[in-house]
């Protein structure tokens, strides 16, 4: 992604929002810089007039001058750089958490091609890449002054010197410019490959255990070094252009410096400069070689942070996928679910009502159908026909993270955090755990534990079983205890009694709340009070378990055989 409107806006707005210390770090090193490029002037006139007149307390004197210039130039280099570093770390710190807050924002993202590894390095490698521009600007700015400084004191010394640089300067820094216009395009591209080299390489690590379950680790590592060789492709390409730009500023640098350098020599031959004018004219051109050098690199950096910032406006400008709605459910939710007339996703006019206090098995044939209906039911999306409603509410007139306080959507693949198996089912609430421990038989987990409820849970539950997970996740998602409950298929990697023993655990805990359940599981459709039934996007059949098994045929096929 090439640098966009937005993306300069966002590289503006980072600038901007810390402008105070980048114009603070800038003075001082203005002063830095103006400090070093008076060196060689000192530096000349102690040998012309302190050393000429062979006077100690004159050479003392400019001595003392110099010591002071550099007592100052020392001083601002360390103030400056820390209050660089300051504008560079606060404006990452700031953009980092712009960045995470719209990922995690509750009205979800209509962007769907980012993998999690391409959103962290997003967050973190191009943030990095755009606010390093903090710390750059200030440098930029003291160069500027800092060739002028110089230009300056070359005129003194010698007007045609002077005018050598004043003309000289700008043309180097369109050169310098044109030089570096590839690095934009090329960095853009290597950071787009980087990303999906860590999406995928994310996207394996979560499915390894699935992987391995099929048989399919060779194609898991084929796809990731197909893909790992054009990051590394798009790399060397950058790092090429990178480097072809820096040997070429750095030529182009060093020859201005010598013409410069050959200039004051023929001046100083010549007699219309002394040796010390001349000394300070090497100098000079020497000192140049410094802000010169910067102006290269603070290109490049543009040209990488121009591109970083066109990702990040990429998220922070994405729409939100469920944009409407601001209201709350009311203080007593009842728990009433009527899905009326919805389509969208695989699914075609779909209609049933759940009944405040209810337990509703769905079975739904179309895995992609099923996956959408939990998504209009936790309002991750609103189903582009039909409605949805929560004790007579539209969801789509509530907010999302309010109505999620009263509607908790269990997905079939939760995620478990690092902590204790403890710290995993009270996620933050407080409260008695053990009734929903043991209606998950999460205390079937505990128990063959070395530590039992503190034993300790690494990512994302790696570290224990499939239904293991499946338990704790369960255990979690009933101690919270909402209005209403929604699972998908919450016991599919454990055995048939502890499946039983589940289900009524489920029941018993669940009294007079709301529940509904997306499975296949003859066990938990026998506890439910009612079955429905949805067939290639529709409902098809509604009844209980036993009279659907007993008179539907298709239904008996699809859940007893």
């Amino acid at each position: 992604m090439a640098s966009t409107p937005e993306g300069s806006a966002t590289l503006r707005r980072s600038i901007l929002a810390h402008r105070n210390r980048i114009a603070a770090a800038a003075a001082l090193f203005v002063c830095h810089q103006s400090g070093e490029a008076l060196v060689p002037v000192l530096v000349g006139v102690i040998i012309d007039r302190a050393t000429a007149t062979g006077e100690l307390s004159t050479l003392l004197l400019w001595l003392a001058v110099l010591a002071g210039n550099f007592l100052v130039l020392s001083l601002t280099w360390r103030l400056g750089m820390r209050v660089a570093l300051l504008a560079g770390v606060r404006a990452d710190r700031t953009l980092r958490l712009g960045v995470t807050a719209r990922v995690l924002d509750s009205r979800g993202m209509v962007r769907s091609d980012l993998l999690p590894g391409a959103l962290v390095s997003i967050a973190t490698a191009d943030v990095r890449r755009t606010t390093m521009l903090n710390f750059h600007l200030p440098h930029g700015v003291a160069a500027v002054v800092g060739t002028a400084v110089a230009s300056i004191a070359l005129l003194v010394v010698s007007i045609p010197l002077g005018l050598l640089i004043l003309l000289g300067a700008p043309l180097l820094l369109l050169v310098v410019r044109w030089l570096s216009n590839p690095l934009e395009s090329r960095a853009a591209a290597q950071q787009e490959s980087a990303a999906r080299a860590a999406g995928v390489a994310v996207d394996l690590v979560r499915g390894v255990r699935v992987l391995k379950g099929i048989g399919a680790e060779a194609a898991g590592l084929a796809r990731y070094r197909a893909i790992s060789r054009e990051s590394l492709a798009a790399t060397l390409r950058s790092t090429r252009a990178e480097a072809g730009q820096s040997g070429a500023v750095a030529a182009v640098n060093g020859l201005f410096l010598a013409l410069v350098a050959l200039v004051g020599g023929r001046l100083a031959v010549a007699g219309n400069i002394t040796a010390g004018e001349l000394v300070s004219a090497v100098g000079l051109a020497a000192f140049l070689q410094g802000p010169l050098g910067t102006f290269g690199d603070i290109t490049a950096a543009f040209a990488a942070g121009r591109a970083s910032a066109g990702r990040i406006a990429g998220v922070l400008t994405d729409p939100a996928a469920t944009p409407g709605g601001r209201g709350a459910p009311g203080p007593a939710v009842a728990g009433e679910i009527v899905v009326s007339g919805v389509s969208g996703g695989g699914l075609f006019g779909v209609e049933f009502t759940v009944a405040a206090g209810e337990l509703v098995c769905l079975v739904i044939t179309d895995p992609t159908a099923a996956a959408m209906l939990l998504r209009y039911l936790g309002r991750d999306a609103d189903p582009p026909d039909g409605r949805i409603l929560l004790d007579g509410v539209a969801l789509s007139t509530l907010a999302p993270d309010k109505l999620r306080s009263a509607v908790l959507v269990s997905p079939h693949d939760p995620s478990l955090f690092e902590g204790s198996l403890r710290d995993n089912i009270l996620a933050g609430r407080a409260g008695d755990l053990i009734p929903a421990v043991r209606a998950a038989r999460a205390d079937q987990v505990a128990s063959v534990l070395p530590a039992g409820m503190a034993t300790a849970v690494s990512e994302r539950g790696r570290s224990l079983s499939g239904g293991q997970r499946q338990r704790v996740a369960l255990a979690r998602a009933l101690h919270a205890d909402p209005p209403v409950l929604v699972l998908h298929e919450p016991t599919t990697a454990v055995d048939t009694v502890t499946e039983t023993e589940i289900g009524a655990g489920l029941r018993a805990l669940r009294a007079g709340r709301t529940t509904l359940i997306v499975t296949s599981s003859p066990a938990l459709l026998a506890i439910a009070d009612r079955v429905v039934l949805i067939s290639e996007g529709r409902v098809t059949a509604a009844g209980h378990h036993d009279v659907l098994s007993r008179d539907n045929s298709a239904y008996r096929e699809l859940v007893l055989t």
